[in-house]
């Protein structure tokens, strides 16, 4: 890996003599490094088809602003009973979807329903699970009435997966998204890009771009180079951190590292053997260097983690110290747990960059303590299918960036299989409570309990690497959630 640095800083140094990047007023080219699968946010897991579509052409109640605060969205207002079980949204009125089909009462009732029925596939199904009802007194007020409190209702309302869809493009909104939001869905060519246009009719604030194309670039050489050559203007997710230098060193570009909620981790498939036994599991934390795979995989950008919890939010707790890299300590609790002689074991790495370094990283410092690794590289749609869906995996290692995610641990079945019935007490008494300091106690409790049970071993929080033409105003420099809101975005004059 560090033998082609020389040849990509060679390679920019060339394209820099003679580059321009891309000036256009009212067109944008957004580099991204993964593909959706979809291009329906309430229809799959992959973050990636949320940073094409959430907030561009799929709008929610609520929106999760850039500094992670709960703003309205197609809901102008609302107010929350004293017990909190009943929320009364005030809906915007004159807003209609991109095919001409209202936006009203009727359609929050369907989505929150469509979300929560049996047969939905929508990745966070259970948000909507403390739903007990949603009632219209009238087209523009919807009444949400909730089984229990919810701590984080509002919140959740603001992520993709609670985008508002209409009964008529529903079924087609896979591949032919249309939504309420600032753009409308132009083409998609599938294996390269996806285009959006301004939506002219726009209940809000008309966007200042006219068109965007979001441009897939796998390659960290590659996106590197398209950035140098204007081809594209910005990359949000910047997959090549060893070439920031010459970046930050040219005028033409801004570069921004912000913050995430990407908690990092290797996945574990916790009832197949030998990840079944707390030992291993153990051991295997012990036998990582979260410093070495940080420096190795992201150029020493990214903050250590100890449980499922990111630093910069309310009620985190510094856990790092729990398993410090110790592989005379790991030897022994896979002594302990009858591997003395050893263990051979699958990483199913993705696309992602910083997964196919760090496995690389993991492989080594695991056959340090007698644990051979074979690395699998898959593409996204397989890794999808077979760790994500069908749970077929030894170890993964992926960034679970969703915000206050600790309900997946929770689940009945999620592709890591953990079951913890002390967990889900903590997490269902968390969610019943409304009081602040008992909430974040009660958050404390529960990443402590993970790092017991240490289900995946924590690594470290994924930075936000930004990457963009210094003419660009509006991007965002962390992510609360991922999405690009590019409502926002526009070219300095």
């Amino acid at each position: 890996m560090t033998r082609k640095l020389p040849a990509i800083v060679a390679s920019l140094a060339v394209l820099a003599a003679f580059a321009v990047p891309a000036m256009a007023k009212d067109n944008l080219i957004l580099g991204m490094v993964l593909e959706p699968p979809v291009l329906d946010p309430t229809a799959g897991a992959a973050q990636a088809i949320r940073e094409v579509s959430h907030y561009n052409i799929f709008e929610g109640l609520t929106r999760v602003d850039r500094d992670g605060t709960v703003k309205p969205l197609l809901a102008e207002s609302w107010t929350v009973s004293a017990d909190g079980l009943v929320y009364k949204f005030s809906l915007h009125r004159n807003v209609k979807f991109h095919d001409g089909t209202p936006f009203d009462c009727s359609i929050v009732k369907y989505s929150y329903e469509r979300a929560a029925a049996p047969d939905s596939t929508n990745a966070q199904k259970g948000y909507f699970e403390p739903i007990a009802s949603t009632e219209c007194p009238d087209p523009n007020t919807a009444v949400v009435t909730l089984k229990r409190p919810s701590a984080l209702f509002l919140f959740e309302m603001g992520i993709g997966d609670a985008a508002m869809v209409a009964p008529k493009s529903a079924a087609t909104n896979k591949t032919d998204p249309v939504g309420t939001g600032p753009f409308k869905f132009a083409r998609w060519v599938k294996g390269d890009h996806v285009d959006l246009v301004r939506n002219e009719e726009y209940w809000g604030n008309k966007a200042a771009l006219k068109t965007v194309t979001f441009k897939f670039v796998s390659d960290p050489s590659a996106a590197a180079a398209a950035i140098m050559a204007g081809d594209i203007d910005a990359f949000p997710l910047f997959p090549a951190p060893e070439t920031l230098p010459q970046f930050k060193a040219d005028p033409r570009f801004t570069v921004e590292i912000g913050l995430t909620e990407g908690k990092t981790i290797m996945s574990l498939n916790d009832t197949r053997k030998p990840f079944d036994d707390v030992r291993v599991r153990r051991a295997l934390a012990y036998a990582v260097d979260r410093k070495a795979i940080i420096d190795g995989a992201n150029s020493g950008l990214g903050t250590p983690i100890g449980s499922h919890f990111a630093p910069q939010d309310p009620g985190y707790v510094d856990l790092t110290g729990m398993y410090p890299h110790d592989p005379a300590k790991a030897k022994a609790l896979l002594a302990e747990a009858g591997h003395a002689s050893g263990l051979e074991l699958t990483l199913t790495m993705p696309p992602p960059t910083y997964a196919r370094r760090a496995g690389e990283i993991i492989a080594a410092e695991l056959a340090e303590v007698g644990v051979k690794v074979n690395l699998v590289p898959v593409e996204w749609a397989q890794w999808l299918d077979k760790v994500f869906k069908t749970s077929d995996f030894d170890m993964t290692i992926i960034s679970h960036v969703e915000p206050h995610d600790l309900d997946i641990y929770a689940r009945e079945k999620y592709y890591f299989n953990y079951h913890s019935p002390e967990f889900n007490a903590l997490y269902k008494k968390y969610l019943e409570t409304v009081d602040t300091k008992a909430q974040l106690d009660l958050l404390g409790q529960m990443q402590r309990k993970l790092a017991e049970d240490e289900p995946n071993i924590f690594l470290y929080i994924l930075p936000k690497i930004g990457v963009w033409n210094a003419k660009l105003k509006g991007m965002w420099k962390d992510a609360p959630i991922f999405a690009n809101v590019l409502s926002e975005v526009s070219w300095a004059e």
